[in-house]
């Protein structure tokens, strides 16, 4: 019967289809995620979807990360989680910011609705700790 129910859950959701072309091993290496510890987080002025982050990435230097994501989280219940992010990219200014990487996600849609989850891990993880 819990299994059945479970069936039924997933039954209304939607996924994007993956990816067909591949990506060699070599550019994927380059991509640098991090676990990061948010420090602060809060609205930015005159966004409705933006969250600016100030995260602990391990070098001892914050880094300011801005992302859409006010829609599904209230900023006071993300300080102190540890979270991904890819610290590579260039910086990007958002809102007269600049956001310093980008925070990893997990979306999907369910009976027609976007739903988001910011991928978080455990808090034994170190910020600044490598993902392979």
């Amino acid at each position: 019967m819990e299994n059945e129910e479970k069936e039924l859950e997933t039954s209304s959701v939607e996924l994007e289809p993956l990816f067909e072309e591949y990506v060699d091993f070599e550019t994927f290496s380059k991509s640098d995620f991090r676990v990061v510890k948010i420090k602060d987080c809060k609205e930015v002025p005159k966004s409705k979807k933006l969250l600016q982050f100030t995260l602990d990435d391990g070098t001892g230097v914050d880094r300011t990360i801005l992302s859409g994501i006010h829609a599904f989280y209230e900023p006071e219940e993300l300080i102190g989680k540890n979270a991904i992010a890819i610290l590579n990219l260039p910086p990007r200014n958002m809102m007269g910011i600049d956001s310093c990487g980008m925070l990893i996600s997990a979306v999907h849609n369910e009976n027609g609705e976007e739903k988001l989850h910011l991928l978080m891990v455990d808090d034994a993880i170190p910020a600044g700790a490598k993902l392979y």
